[in-house]
């Protein structure tokens, strides 16, 4: 039986810069960094024979992973989010504008320009998902007033 959720992990290119978008463009606190490797690498993901490089961090009470594997063969390219299997998170944000404005410097972006929910439950709020280089999305949304 599960208990509770713990954490959202995401595999990066690089950690330092991922870092750097998460800490200081989303807010986010860094709890802890690590290296990780052998048996628990091994076992636990598959990925044999890779160097994980770890941080821990933490963000709008969500606790956020980033998972830097080396010494491992990547595929070319990432994922899309309308795969399946495919994940996405998503935040509830004050200045949607303000916030996409700082993304482009860290090679964030978006598939096009927010949209207006125009009825149901979410009617109002503009939203936009935002995809990492490394393939990660992020659903973006503004409350409307």
């Amino acid at each position: 039986m599960i208990k509770r959720a713990d954490h959202v992990g995401f595999s990066v290119k690089n950690i330092e810069e991922s870092l750097l978008f998460w800490t200081h463009i989303l807010g986010g606190e860094l709890l802890r960094e690590g290296k990780m490797s052998g048996p628990v690498i091994d076992e636990v993901t598959g990925a044999r024979g890779a160097d994980v490089r770890m941080a821990l961090l933490e963000l709008a009470g969500i606790k956020i992973e980033l998972l830097q594997y080396d010494n491992i063969k990547q595929p070319e390219e990432p994922s899309a989010p309308y795969i399946p299997g495919y994940a996405h998170l998503a935040f509830i944000v004050e200045d949607l504008d303000t916030l996409l404005s700082k993304v482009s410097e860290y090679g964030w972006k978006t598939p096009g320009k927010p949209q207006t929910v125009l009825s149901g439950p979410m009617q109002g709020t503009r939203v936009i998902y935002l995809q990492s280089p490394d393939g990660q999305t992020l659903e973006l949304m503004e409350r409307g007033q």
